[in-house]
């Protein structure tokens, strides 16, 4: 689970700038939060973040920077002259070589993590670990650069010792992060560093603008991987009112799941397979059977979602879930349908998403600590706030309010 995440010096983001998931004591919708599932002492946690702001305001940096460890994950191997996927503060001169910074505060396996990252596109400059049982800091391990060089802390309760550490340090390039090299290269005794790495494996998806399409072709993959899933999809396109009755999955080559096994999506898009889909739509006339490339947009932006969407719902799979634009992909009722389906299932998971449907300003719905706005200053920098900043009460109509700049976040419009 997320508590807050912290960036700056990247893309928009100047100065740091903190989404938090921490919920505000004494407002109503207990549904909306949950508690922590840990011994510390922590606030309730909230269940959504709906993000607004207009056009370029930062709103999809905010959710690109969410997954920037991902993506390094997803980097085996790095050319030596490539360059990381970060991009500095434009407008400030004094900002280009320093690095982005990005901070997850999260929950893990009933454990508190704080990991920091410092980037440059030519390498990795800080990586942090820390835990907190009991509520007490624990540094796990320090890693920084400058001009001396690369130098390591280790704190004293990190699992495997000194000879160990010294093999994690060496395996580790530049560019690699320092707990992926150690959590891959240690026995299945040594787990203290793979429950926070869990955590950004499959803890964290992030789901980023345009790339709906791609993950429906993963939804088929998965499904030719996992047939016995075949009518989860079937039922949550029934729910959302796409008549489907039957999923057929035809594959010339599928590979076979060993011992149960469910595939990671990295392993899903790695899979080589001909794909053939039939989906049989039933109507008052009957049933009529379509090709998967017959299907309209919005059915396959369905498809692609529901991937992710079954990865939140399931047990040990992803507890957070971030998208970009879900209003582009989904239309509005269903959105708001599917947050109601989220609020009412009683898992303590939590879905992040940036949008520009005011529709979902809605006090039935959500608090207003749920609601976050981004907006871009005269220097061009991201601040990023809650609408729960503002005066206001809990019954006054958000959506109205909004739209009469009373939280900022607006589009400034030339007239004539």
């Amino acid at each position: 689970m997320l508590i807050e995440f912290s960036v700056s010096n990247y893309r928009s983001f100047r100065d740091k700038q903190t989404l938090s998931m921490a919920a505000t004591p004494l407002l109503s919708k207990t549904r909306n939060t949950f508690k922590p599932p840990c011994a510390e002492k922590l606030p309730d946690l909230l269940k959504v973040a709906a993000i607004y702001g207009p056009n370029a305001s930062g709103k999809s940096s905010l959710v690109r920077a969410m997954g920037v460890v991902g993506r390094l994950l997803a980097m085996e191997t790095n050319p030596i002259d490539a360059l990381l996927s970060v991009s500095p503060f434009r407008f400030d001169r004094a900002l280009k070589d320093a690095p982005s910074v990005f901070e997850y505060n999260f929950i893990q396996g009933g454990q508190r993590y704080r990991f920091v990252l410092g980037l440059t596109g030519q390498r990795i400059v800080k990586e942090q670990l820390l835990s907190y049982p009991g509520g007490n800091e624990t540094l796990l391990y320090d890693r920084q650069f400058d001009a001396e060089g690369e130098r390591y802390v280790f704190g004293t309760a990190l699992e495997g010792g000194k000879e160990v550490h010294g093999a994690w340090r060496r395996l580790t390039s530049p560019k690699m992060l320092f707990l992926a090299q150690a959590v891959k290269n240690s026995n299945e005794e040594m787990t203290q560093l793979r429950m926070p790495f869990s955590w950004f494996q499959t803890g964290l998806l992030v789901v980023e603008q345009n790339s709906m399409m791609e993950l429906s072709t993963a939804s088929i993959r998965f499904l030719q991987m996992v047939s016995s899933h075949t009518n989860d999809l079937r039922d949550f396109l029934k729910a959302l009112d796409i008549p489907v009755s039957i999923i057929e999955l035809n594959s010339d080559e599928v590979d076979a799941v060993q011992n149960n096994k469910e595939p990671t999506l990295k392993e899903i898009f790695a899979a080589v397979q001909k794909n053939k889909v039939t989906l049989t739509h039933s109507s008052h006339l009957g049933a009529a059977e379509f090709d998967f490339s017959e299907e309209s947009c919005g059915t396959k932006n369905l498809i692609g979602f529901w991937l992710p969407w079954f990865m939140m719902n399931q047990a040990g799979g992803s507890g957070v879930l971030c998208v970009d634009e879900l209003n582009s992909s989904l239309h509005p009722d269903i959105v708001a349908d599917l947050i109601d389906k989220h609020l009412d299932s009683g898992l303590d998971t939590q879905l992040i998403f940036t949008t520009h449907d005011t529709h979902l300003m809605n006090e039935k719905i959500l608090r207003r600590d749920q609601f976050w706005i981004t907006e871009r200053d005269a220097n061009g920098a991201t601040s990023l706030f809650s609408i729960h900043d503002f005066e206001g009460c809990e019954s006054e109509d958000v959506e109205k309010r909004y739209f009469e700049g009373r939280y900022r976040g607006l589009p400034l419009i030339r007239q004539g």
